[in-house]
């Protein structure tokens, strides 16, 4: 048996609840880790409030009536507790990480082989519980559908949350000039991790800026992509990674409607993926390369309890949470 705190049924962070269920079986392939933490995203609580409904209508994860996941963490961090018999690149007691979807929270998830990285030796579990999702969606972001390059001049709009702390980090490292949008009480720490610049959205509207950006990426939304588009210079990328949300249709309206505009417009603007990415575990060991080097470190705002899990989930509902929200198991 094992802990674990299963969704049966579309609600809010209250209706979460710890419980006891069987403990999974690796399969052939599979590899059963003891997590050690893991961590809270909005992709958690989009899926336990089943929102935007729209989404319920597309193909995904989310069920039109109820969910498909039964087990939300979308990251964890652990050690090997046993191994499928075709198994042969981990053995019990390795340390690992990895992007899991669903099941990191709860005390054993199995992984398939081919998802799982060994995690950082220089970071705690929590720590490494908080890179999965958030570093993959803005190493995809900018590597792959921003085509960064050195010397680039790089907009990011929601530097100071999960996404952006590592976007920012990232982008430094990429060699890029990094130009941070967050609020004025996130400032500081956004320049710690190495912004440039800060735009103070509260003050400021980036889009008004007389700057033009090589590529700009839109995680917290709040504008068009039309509006966004005055920001870039002629042949400049726009990526969509997220926006404010609402319970019909936003965020996906948000990306959706910026993707429209990319055969009426000379600039790229192309949205990210991580949930549909194939190649996981070697971007989670690209992370790793720079983690080991001091060039990108997880900045965590909080770290709670397993049993304190539904507080974390509320706590990321909010809003404006600087960095990652973590879980210690």
């Amino acid at each position: 048996m094992m802990k674990a705190v299963v969704l049966r049924s579309y609600g809010s962070p209250d209706d979460l609840a710890v419980t006891e269920i069987d403990r999974p079986v690796p399969r052939g392939d599979e590899v059963l880790v003891r997590v050690r933490a893991t961590s809270v995203q909005p992709y958690d609580w989009h899926h336990l409030r089943g929102e935007p409904y729209i989404a319920r209508l597309m193909p995904g994860s989310l069920g039109l009536r109820g969910p498909k996941i039964s087990i939300l963490g979308a990251d964890m961090a652990g050690q090997v507790e046993a191994v499928g018999a075709d198994v042969t690149g981990f053995s019990p007691g390795d340390e690992v990480y990895a992007q899991v979807n669903q099941g990191g929270f709860a005390e054993y998830v199995c992984v398939r082989e081919g998802e799982l990285a060994p995690k950082p030796k220089n970071l705690t579990f929590e720590q490494a519980a908080a890179v999965p999702m958030a570093a993959n969606t803005a190493l995809l972001g900018l590597r792959d559908q921003g085509r960064i390059q050195p010397g680039q001049k790089v907009l990011i709009n929601g530097a100071s949350g999960g996404v952006g702390t590592f976007a920012v980090q990232l982008a430094k490292a990429f060699g890029a000039e990094v130009t941070g949008v967050c609020s004025a009480r996130n400032a500081d720490l956004v320049r710690s991790i190495g912004a440039d610049e800060i735009i103070d959205y509260t003050k400021e509207d980036f889009t008004q800026s007389c700057r033009r950006y090589d590529l700009l990426l839109d995680i917290a939304g709040g504008r068009s992509g039309t509006a966004c588009r005055r920001v870039l210079t002629p042949k400049g990328t726009y990526v969509a990674i997220g926006g404010a949300p609402s319970r019909w249709l936003q965020p996906a309206g948000h990306v959706f409607a910026a993707l429209a505009l990319s055969p009426f417009v000379s600039q790229r603007m192309v949205m990210t993926d991580v949930v549909r990415c194939t190649e996981n575990r070697q971007n989670l060991m690209t992370l790793t390369q720079f983690i080991e080097a001091g060039k990108v470190t997880p900045v965590i705002d909080r770290s709670y309890p397993f049993e304190e899990l539904p507080a974390a989930v509320k706590y990321q509902e909010e809003g404006h949470v600087p960095g990652k929200v973590v879980i210690a198991l």
